[in-house]
């Protein structure tokens, strides 16, 4: 069997945290007290953790874990009779349940774990946004989700829901806004890098990392053409060669070559109207594909708050790279892994839950040092007890 240091054995283990979370239950008065008793919340929402960690990918699949099992498991979990929740019971608690709240209680459990195990570890968090496809198609109120994950990790740090109907995207930039804001109470995440893609490059956003004691590294795009002038305006003339730096890259693989320059300068800190310049950068892309032998040219621009002394050219290229570690390491792996795209569900904020749930199942296989969460998921259906480990239960 494998070994390991679960996340449990440092800060409080996640059935306590599970335990915080308000029951929905209550108000439908005292005649249903004995389900309640029988069916603790947390038990439930534990037994779709660890069937989650299993490879189960839906309420209804969760359900068939506790029939697979058996009561033993069922017991570990909290659950005082041998039957377990089905489908029915486990899709009115997620209708019900207030997703701010649970979202909140596990985003303070693994800011935690973070700095706990890993405090030198996680610098750089990206952020982005998802879109819940298959609840969308049946008409959801909520189908988009801003996630936070760290870059080197690949922990899911913080989830919430997009207001509106996906249309209007300033909702996602006031989302985040509101976010960071959450996160950097009292001082929390001072020091951290927040690498975002070009929706967000604003200057309130901006403005919200730095006061929050934190760096930014943003792309600039079109929806900054001001911004975006000026840094090309530098970049493209010949008399300022000598305040800029460049790094270089060369790799090889999937067949095609990609070759990437970024270029940095600080000769317009002191001009541009941006939040804290430390330094603006170009990036070059070339890809040749071997096979066809076409080539692919791409320039993108950005603007940093970290100096060149904090972030030299390769640093910043790595930073911007690893932004899209959040596509890799997260959306790709709820979209194939747990199959989350095809989802059908679509009542109250039953599809952030699951999306949350399959959030936590990531994160911990993460922290344990799993590289291939499908090959560790379909350990963890083998072997159940090393699931119920990593959420604290012995």
């Amino acid at each position: 069997m494998t070994t390991f240091l679960p996340p449990c054995s440092v800060g409080r283990p996640l059935i306590d945290i599970l335990k915080q979370i308000s029951d929905p239950r209550h108000a439908q008065g005292k005649r249903r007290a004995p389900i309640r008793l029988a069916l603790p919340l947390h038990a439930i929402l534990a037994m779709m953790c660890v069937a989650s960690l299993c490879g189960y990918q839906t309420y209804s699949a969760m359900a068939e874990w506790g029939r697979h099992y058996g009561a033993e498991f069922l017991q570990k979990l909290g659950f005082t009779r041998e039957k377990s929740p089905c489908k029915a019971t486990l899709c009115g608690i997620l209708r019900r349940l207030e997703p701010t709240l649970v979202e909140s209680l596990l985003s303070a459990w693994v800011e935690t774990v973070l700095e706990q195990r890993f405090p030198s570890e996680e610098t750089a968090f990206a952020v982005d946004g998802k879109t819940l496809r298959g609840s969308k198609k049946q008409g959801s109120l909520c189908f988009q989700l801003l996630a936070i994950l760290g870059h080197q990790l690949g922990v899911c740090l913080h989830q919430r829901a997009i207001p509106g109907n996906g249309d209007d995207k300033s909702h996602e930039i006031t989302t985040l806004e509101a976010v960071l804001e959450d996160l950097f109470h009292q001082g929390r995440l001072a020091g951290r890098i927040w690498t975002v893609d070009a929706l967000p490059t604003h200057r309130k956003t901006a403005e919200t990392i730095v006061q929050g004691g934190g760096d930014y590294v943003m792309p600039v795009k079109e929806n900054q053409k001001t911004l975006l002038a000026d840094i090309q305006l530098l970049f493209d003339s010949p008399l300022l060669e000598e305040t800029k730096d460049a790094y270089e890259t060369s790799d090889a693989g999937h067949g095609r070559i990609e070759w990437r320059c970024l270029t940095t300068s600080t000769a317009w800190n002191d001009y541009l109207d941006w939040p804290r310049v430390g330094q603006v950068f170009r990036i070059e892309r070339q890809t040749w594909n071997k096979k066809t032998g076409q080539t692919r040219q791409k320039i993108v621009h950005g603007i940093t708050s970290l100096l060149p002394q904090d972030a030299p050219p390769e640093r910043l290229l790595a930073l911007v790279r690893g932004h899209w570690c959040i596509e890799n390491r997260l959306h790709w792996i709820r979209d194939v892994v747990f199959d989350e795209d095809r989802s059908q569900v679509r009542v109250g904020s039953t599809p952030q839950i699951m999306a949350a749930l399959r959030n936590v199942a990531i994160t911990l296989l993460r922290v344990v040092g799993e590289t291939s969460i499908a090959t560790a998921t379909r350990r963890m259906a083998a072997q159940p007890n090393e699931a119920l480990a990593l959420i604290g239960v012995t």
